[in-house]
């Protein structure tokens, strides 16, 4: 089927971030880094999707400095200075490529397990305490130490301008600890951060505003939310359309330049008294750049077995709803997942509607870093 793709080839700025394409590479935990550290063999696998016609990477979620920031094995830190060094020399190799870059920067919150390293030992933290059988598995955060995770937050945005990146990505999505502060099932505290969800905010807002001192004017601050939860697809932080402009509001002023949605299905409503998707609501009530995610570009769902290994596959298919939503101007940039897995070139091909060459995206694409 040919397809008039021309829409995603237009290009886009925001502040100091100058994109040929509307194509984004979406943020995804590979678990590839080596002692917490990211490799070499991680620098090609990105340089991979920009020479392939990507243009604008978002790296993997990468733990601030903070002792209970990291909760999965392999996952980069991005913090010191052999961690700083080798996402520099990242940065450099996409630059090369012709793609622009940005580090999400991520806290795991409640996430964690204190058989995880680097710190082992250490809970997870998050609003409140959380027992499992009598035991506490998650450690509610004191005041005092809300800041100083806010302190590396904004730290770490410093650090990806210095090493060149063209933007950063704040993750507040997912269950992770910013989300867990937003949802009023997780946030049960009775302080300033607890409570209405103008107060359910707080962390969010003090950790933009502090990037946003921490970097130059022109340096695009991305804000990623999402609806559902790691533990529970269902989950709503928003519960109506007025919650979602008090979220939108608030970050907007201060300081978020560009929101990425993240959805399990990019076309679904976002709520039931309306056709609209929950990243054409942000536009709307934002009237900033978004990106969207969410199965896109793929079609039979990914299925996560008892035993915890996936099963079936996801296969690129019909761009329709994609090119539609980008010409009614829903959104203005596009994330792509799993079909960037499967296909480091994907924005050639879709460029050249060499559709029939796109591989089929699988799960045992994962075990591979390519």
């Amino acid at each position: 089927m040919a397809y008039d793709t021309s829409v995603l080839f237009t290009p886009f700025a925001c502040g100091k971030l100058q994109l040929p394409n509307r194509i984004v590479m979406a943020p995804m935990t590979r678990n590839f880094a080596d002692n917490w550290l990211p490799t070499v063999e991680m620098g090609e696998y990105y340089r991979r999707r920009a020479e392939g016609g990507t243009g604008f990477i978002i790296s993997e979620c990468t733990a601030i400095n903070h002792r209970a920031s990291n909760a999965y094995e392999g996952v980069p830190i991005f913090y010191g200075q052999a961690a700083l060094e080798q996402w520099k020399k990242i940065v450099d190799q996409v630059h090369v490529a012709g793609g622009k870059f940005a580090a999400q920067i991520w806290h795991s919150g409640p996430e964690r397990r204190s058989n995880i390293g680097p710190a082992y030992g250490e809970l997870g933290v998050g609003p409140v305490d959380v027992f499992e059988e009598g035991e506490r598995v998650v450690r509610g955060l004191e005041k005092a130490e809300i800041q100083e995770i806010i302190d590396s937050f904004a730290q770490a945005a410093h650090d990806a301008e210095s090493i060149g990146c063209d933007a950063v990505e704040i993750h507040g999505a997912h269950g992770y600890l910013i989300d867990k502060f937003l949802w009023h099932r997780s946030n049960q505290r009775s302080d300033e951060y607890g409570g209405e969800l103008i107060n359910r905010l707080k962390l969010a807002v003090e950790v933009v505003r502090a990037i946003r001192n921490s970097v130059s004017e022109m340096f695009p601050v991305i804000f990623r939310f999402s609806q559902w939860k790691v533990d529970d697809y269902s989950a709503h932080t928003a519960l109506t359309r007025g919650d979602l402009a008090v979220i939108i509001r608030a970050l907007s002023e201060a300081g978020v330049d560009i929101f990425h949605v993240s959805t399990r299905r990019f076309w679904e409503p976002a709520f039931n008294d309306g056709p609209e998707t929950l990243a054409h609501l942000f536009k709307k009530l934002s009237g900033k750049p978004v990106i969207a995610v969410g199965s896109i570009s793929l079609n039979r769902p990914l299925i996560l077995a008892p035993s915890g290994q996936f099963i079936g596959a996801e296969t690129t298919c019909n761009l329709e709803p994609l090119l539609s939503s980008m010409q009614n101007e829903e959104f203005d940039l596009c994330a792509i997942g799993r079909s960037l897995v499967a296909n480091p070139d994907w924005a050639n091909k879709v460029w050249q509607c060499d559709f029939e060459s796109l591989r089929p995206f699988s799960a045992e694409l994962l075990n591979e870093l390519y």
